[in-house]
């Protein structure tokens, strides 16, 4: 029988799990015996790329032929340069997809359907860029879900019927972070709030800790510090050793420089005091109490660096629980994800069992408005605000209408458009337009005439914009999914042409 699976396609390391024959959710190993797989991409020949360790190896030495942390800047018109190809993020995750799909399809068989996690700030050029690689990896991707909603769904399947109330998950990659208030009931589970930042995680500590070294190296031997004798996979590994040592020597050539936990943990402070500021922020935005919390659940290799665990502690006054490898356990859950959301088809009864108990309640966390003209300042210059359709922290799928008015005599079209932004801002300057159009009418439009504006956001967190001229039932409609969306840097036909091992 062909699998579901769920993928966690993470900054740093990605993984991809099924439900085994048992009913239980697993990760799938790679070609290298790995658990995890580094999301480096490098070139060994000619279009011939390799995805995984050996990619990170080379990142870590040279830039030149090898390409990581192409996932912050998903959804953005950034690209990426290996040897002379040009890459966009997009391009990039398409070969770690690959490279995920074609492991495990030697272990568990055809791949039939696939869930996708983004992090739960993704705005929706990221989401859709997202969706986008996962087709063109030859993914059917039925639905897509937060990171920490999956991690979330694999703590309440885990724990069955134990868990009642509110709860925290927190979950810190190698790039991204996210801080989710959930009300669990048995095993229903409803997101109340979630914030995030899309550049903050393991990746940016390895920074201060490359940082710290050159500090220290300097002053020691008064040269400045250069990659070739300290990379990110050097940092990255320090970092590791420092979770478990209060000090190690760093070998820098023939320099060795002693750095402290100590040192290490006051460099990346600022750092923190972000995620606490996060943390707080979501407890406001869930209108839930520090007392009130549960248990915090982790997600994210990040969350092993003992600094974490000790802000975490502060903030919400009790120990952190991680029952799992904390790098698995977003893709554990979004295999069960994807499994409960199959219709059964491809389920048999110990899976379908399985999952049947689970359920999930998610809310959107952004807002969705259009531009609306507001008439004449007193400088006689055309006033355009925001006005918002879909709020944040509504439960989806969500549908909703809102009624305007034409604004002058004798118009025969509008320019229509849809907005997104992290708060309720009326400000133009403060919104991203993701989407124009142009509705117009049969004949000329007296001022007060009505527009129905009806947002549509589907569980998959894409949407349907419809814009209605009332009186001539005319409608300028937007399918906001990836189906919709024009190629990226390359075209799929391009990207096959290349070959991923």
């Amino acid at each position: 029988m062909s699998k579901i699976v769920g993928i966690d396609l993470g900054t740093t390391f990605s993984a991809l799990s099924y439900i085994d024959d048992s009913g239980r959710p697993v990760v799938v190993y790679n070609e290298d015996g790995q658990n995890i797989t580094p999301s480096c991409v490098h070139e060994i020949e000619k279009n011939t790329f390799v995805v995984g360790e050996s990619a990170r190896k080379e990142w870590g030495v040279s830039k030149k032929a090898a390409a990581a942390r192409f996932k912050r800047d998903m959804g953005t018109t950034k690209t990426s340069k290996i040897n002379n190809h040009e890459f966009s993020p997009t391009d990039l995750s398409t070969f770690v997809l690959k490279k995920l799909k074609q492991d495990s399809e030697k272990e568990i068989g055809e791949i039939a359907e696939a869930s996708v996690t983004i992090p739960a700030n993704f705005g929706h050029d990221a989401r859709e860029a997202t969706l986008l690689a996962a087709k063109n990896a030859g993914l059917n991707v039925k639905f897509i879900i937060d990171e920490p909603t999956a991690a979330a769904l694999y703590y309440a399947y885990k724990e069955g019927k134990s868990l009642s109330g509110h709860y925290v998950v927190y979950d810190l990659g190698g790039g991204t972070f996210d801080v989710s208030v959930i009300k669990v009931k048995n095993q229903n589970i409803e997101i109340v709030a979630s914030e995030g930042v899309s550049k903050l995680g393991g990746y940016d500590f390895d920074t201060e800790l490359k940082k710290l070294v050159a500090k220290k190296y300097k002053e020691k031997t008064g040269q400045q510090l250069q990659d070739d004798d300290y990379n990110e996979n050097d940092a990255e590994n320090d970092k590791k050793s420092l979770s478990k040592r209060d000090k190690i020597r760093v070998a820098v050539g023939k320099t060795n420089i002693e750095v402290t936990r100590l040192e290490f943990e006051e460099s990346i402070s600022s750092l923190l005091t972000q995620t606490e500021m996060l943390c707080e922020t979501v407890l406001d935005t869930a209108k839930v109490k520090i007392k009130d919390i549960k248990e915090v659940f982790f997600a994210g290799g990040s969350t092993r660096i003992p600094a974490v665990v000790n802000s975490v502690k502060k903030i919400f006054k009790k120990e952190p629980i991680s029952t799992v490898n904390v790098d698995e356990v977003v893709a554990l859950g979004a295999s069960l994800y994807a499994a409960f959301k199959n219709d059964g088809s491809l389920l048999s009864s110990i899976q379908k069992e399985s999952v049947s108990k689970l359920s999930v309640d998610e809310c959107t966390h952004n807002y969705f408005g259009t531009f609306v003209n507001t008439g004449l300042n007193e400088a006689g210059h055309i006033e355009i605000e925001n006005d918002v359709i879909i709020a944040r922290g509504k439960k989806i799928p969500i549908s909703e209408t809102k009624e305007f008015f034409t604004p002058y005599d004798d118009m025969d079209a509008i320019t229509v458009s849809v907005t997104e932004s992290k708060e309720d801002e009326r400000d133009v300057k403060f919104v991203k337009t993701i989407w124009t159009g142009r509705l117009n009418f049969p004949e000329k439009r007296a001022a007060g005439s009505k527009i129905l504006v009806t947002y549509s956001f589907t569980e998959n967190k894409t949407m349907t914009c419809d814009f209605v001229d009332e009186q001539s039932s005319i409608k300028e409609s937007i399918d906001l999914s990836f189906d919709s969306l024009h190629e990226t840097k390359n075209s799929i036909e391009d990207i096959n042409k290349f070959l991923v091992e």
